[in-house]
């Protein structure tokens, strides 16, 4: 990039002497520009581009500097740069020196450390404390190797759960075999990756004359002293303290803070000036972000000039009014919807706005989360509320019939088959009032000569499920009769009987998703869910963490409750929800993104939903993986500042699902928008 189109800033930082240089870019100053310029100017200094080494945290990210370099200079020269991620640079120069990786994922490892983990006998140890699973021990040693500490795995796990002090010596040597066998057939993961680069640059002649590195606050123990391995003339390196939250994945803020005492004679600019936001805008970023320590003097400053309007908080008595009125204040915005956004801090909060947003017929696309249509629980209620209208359907009962215990997708249509068959071509008939009363798991004549064989079914008395509380009627249906189906089973199938019973007849789409919602069917596929998402790696049950992701559950399906409103008819209200759906989701339209999805991105227009206390900042996350509020403020400002022209804030007072009360974000009072 021409240096003639850099402001005083980034001039000065571009042009930087050979040495120890730290950029501090704040957002939307201009920090992949000057990067790029960089190069530029190194490259007219007459350095070779083989001769510089960009470490990037995305290839994507990688690839559009190296091509901006390339429309200034030859592109074929500017490909000649080494660029990637460190993973991608570690694997390409280990190759090239003809060191073979075996790169193995890690849910491969996972298995072969599982069998190791088998071999061991924790039982010896007379304590209360259970061992932490093979799982468990995994993801510990990867978060051990990012942090690069010079004590022994097994005491780091001490120091992080003093619990586990006596199991120090087994973990220690499950490690030791764990690294002994990859060693002996050439494994690999990402971390071991990293390590195996590093100890090669401590033997190579490998050297840059640069190395720069982007997003340098994200930098972890790892990285770091991958950095420190390179022998180099100069370093240059760019990001921004305000901008680091990734701390739960191992990044360090402290790296980019010590920067000044651990090179002597170390460079330090900043890019303040910023071109995305308006002025209001980065009053509010500037007044929150300031109550978090300032590593370094920096200052944001307004380029933009014009008429925008002031930050505005929207306050609503509940919840869901506040999704569908952001929804509707969406709808009849004058800005292009794909220059919208809404960020949120928690994936639930999404949820809201996305069905809405489906319900007024606007298209959005969602990054940072599971779609709201897309979870297990709201195709659960769709597909049960399909089954009502088309008693046809074997993908629907497929799907709700793999909630039962021990029935797979082979054994599901073995029951849609027998069902549909007593019923006459109608499921709804074939549970109710089965018209056949023969087995119909019985097989016909089948045709040898093509290799088809009987399948031999046991035939059971169905009075082994007499005085179990099912009515008669159900009683007398002959699937019953199927060997197969246990106590479990017969449960379940019941229950998908007072589920159709209850709700056949209903038209209204309001109801039916409340008697959905209220169904035992649906309560089994809840427990079933809820179960599964808290249970813990060493197979323990947390029920706090279990009440809250059945709360969640609930309030998934009290969002659709609310969407049915809209519907008199229960046909048009399905199609509405399911036919268009995907078009809906993943087409061009509202950008929906978790704030650290949001990170990089600008839009003209910006939502930041749910700034309620509890939420954001989040507590529950603060307190686990080393999080603290400053990280959460850093995220507040990384949202605010994703802010071109137009910004609001909104928070509920009250969670209709979960009877309770909410205060506002602290963030609201430090921006001045609440008044203490």
């Amino acid at each position: 990039m021409p240096l003639s189109k850099l402001n005083g800033e980034q001039y000065k930082a571009a042009t930087a002497p050979f040495g120890n240089n730290l950029i501090i870019a704040s957002a939307g100053t201009g920090k992949t520009s000057t990067i790029v310029a960089r190069i530029g100017y190194l490259l007219n200094q007459g350095i070779k581009p083989s001769e510089l080494l960009l470490l990037t945290f995305t290839n994507k990210a990688s690839a559009e500097m190296v091509e901006r370099v390339g429309r200034y200079f030859d592109e074929g020269l500017a490909k000649k740069i080494e660029s990637g991620t460190f993973h991608a640079v570690s694997y390409r120069l280990l190759n090239k020196a003809g060191k073979k990786i075996s790169l193995k994922m890690p849910k491969e490892l996972k298995i072969l450390f599982k069998s190791i983990h088998q071999k061991r006998n924790f039982s010896y140890h007379d304590s209360s404390t259970q061992p932490y699973s093979a799982s468990m021990i995994y993801d510990l040693y990867s978060l051990y190797q990012n942090k690069v500490v010079d004590i022994s795995f097994g005491q780091w796990v001490a120091e992080y759960n003093n619990d586990h002090s006596e199991f120090v010596d087994i973990y220690d040597d499950l490690i030791e075999e764990f690294r002994d066998i990859k060693k002996r057939f050439g494994y690999a993961d990402f971390n071991d990756l990293l390590i195996e680069f590093r100890e090669y640059l401590k033997q190579s002649d490998v050297s840059f004359k640069e190395i720069l590195v982007d997003e340098y606050q994200d930098t972890n123990r790892l990285q770091e002293s991958l950095i420190e391995s390179f022998k180099r003339e100069s370093l240059f390196c760019v990001g921004d303290y305000d901008q680091s939250i990734y701390g739960f994945n191992g990044a360090d803020i402290s790296i980019i803070g010590s920067f000044s005492q651990k090179y002597e004679n170390s460079n330090i600019f900043s890019l303040n000036k910023n071109y995305r936001s308006s002025a209001k805008i980065l009053h509010l970023a500037n007044k929150v972000i300031e109550k978090n320590p300032r590593l370094y003097p920096k200052k944001l400053e307004v380029t933009r000039d014009g008429n925008f309007p002031p930050p505005k908080l929207l306050v609503f008595d509940d919840l869901y009014s506040q999704y569908q009125a952001i929804a509707s204040k969406i709808k009849v915005s004058l800005t292009p919807k794909e220059n919208i956004a809404v960020i949120f801090r928690n994936n639930a909060s999404a949820d809201g706005i996305e069905a809405h947003l489906r319900e007024m017929g606007i298209g959005s696309k969602r990054k940072g989360g599971t779609s709201f249509f897309e979870t297990r629980e709201v195709k659960a209620i769709l597909d049960m509320f399909t089954m009502l209208i088309n008693h046809r359907d074997i993908m629907s009962f497929i799907h709700i019939f793999e909630y039962a215990k021990g029935v797979g997708e082979v054994f599901a249509k073995d029951l849609f088959d027998a069902i549909y068959k007593v019923g006459d071509g109608s499921i709804i008939r074939g549970i109710l009032d089965p018209k056949d009363k023969k087995n119909p798991f019985k097989r016909g004549v089948v045709n040898h000569q093509l290799g088809l064989f009987d399948e031999i079914i046991e035939e059971e008395n169905v009075s082994r499920f007499k005085n179990k509380g099912y009515d008669q009627k159900f009683l007398k249906n002959p699937i019953l009769k199927n060997s197969k189906i246990n106590d479990n089973l017969c449960q379940y199938l019941y229950a998908f009987y007072q589920f159709v019973s209850e709700c056949y007849l209903e038209d209204s789409p309001i109801k039916i998703i409340e008697k959905i919602s209220k169904s035992k069917l649906f309560g089994l596929i809840t427990e079933f869910l809820a179960t599964q998402r808290v249970k813990q790696k060493d197979g323990s049950i947390d029920e706090v963490h279990k009440k809250e992701a059945m709360d969640n559950i609930r309030r998934k399906a009290f969002l659709l409750r609310d969407l049915s409103r809209a519907y008199t008819d229960k046909y048009r209200f399905i199609n509405a929800l399911t036919l268009g759906g995907g078009e809906l989701s993943e087409g061009e339209g509202v950008n929906l993104l978790s704030v650290h999805a949001s990170k990089g991105l600008e839009f003209s227009e910006v939502y930041i939903v749910d700034m309620m206390d509890g939420r954001f900042p989040n507590r529950k996350l603060m307190s686990k993986n080393g999080g603290n509020l400053e990280e959460e403020r850093r995220l507040f400002y990384v949202a605010v500042t994703r802010a071109k022209d137009i910004l609001y804030l909104s928070y509920a007072k009250y969670d209709r699902v979960k009877k309770a009360d909410y205060i506002h974000s602290t963030f609201l009072q430090e921006a001045g928008l609440i008044k203490e």
